[in-house]
Order: structure tokens, then sequence, then C-alpha cells
């Protein structure tokens, strides 16, 4: 998302991603635990800035684009 939305290179994406949600120990009781909607939200934020939930409050999803790739 912070690639192709927020157009930064790989490594800077990766960067900010783990700034904002830190990698789990392979111990952590929600390893492996996968929310979209947050990562979705969050990247939305970094990308479009702190009102984005003020200017966008219903629930977003991803683009029909992203839903294929599923």
């Amino acid at each position: 998302m912070m690639r192709h939305y927020g157009g930064l290179a790989p490594a800077e994406a990766r960067e900010e991603a783990l700034e904002c949600h830190p990698y789990e120990p392979a111990d952590h009781a929600c390893r492996g635990l996968v929310l979209h909607d947050e990562a979705w939200h969050w990247a939305m934020l970094t990308t479009h800035g702190d009102r984005y939930a003020v200017e966008h409050p219903e629930p977003a999803g991803p683009p029909a684009e992203d839903e294929a790739l599923g």
C-alpha cells in the first residue's frame, strides 16, 4: 500500500510499516494475525494525512484491483 498508493521506494515503505506495525517475535500470541482494515487505514492516514478519517468517515475498502489479487 505504501509503495502503490504512497509512492514510496520498497525500503522506505518497509521502514514506515515497521515503525507503526513492529514485527512480532515468533512466540508472540498474535503472530500471523493479519488485520487488513487496520493496515489499510494506517496507510491512508500516512499517505493522505491526519484528516483522512475526517474527510472519509465511511468504511473504506481496498480498490477492486487489490481485491482481484486476493
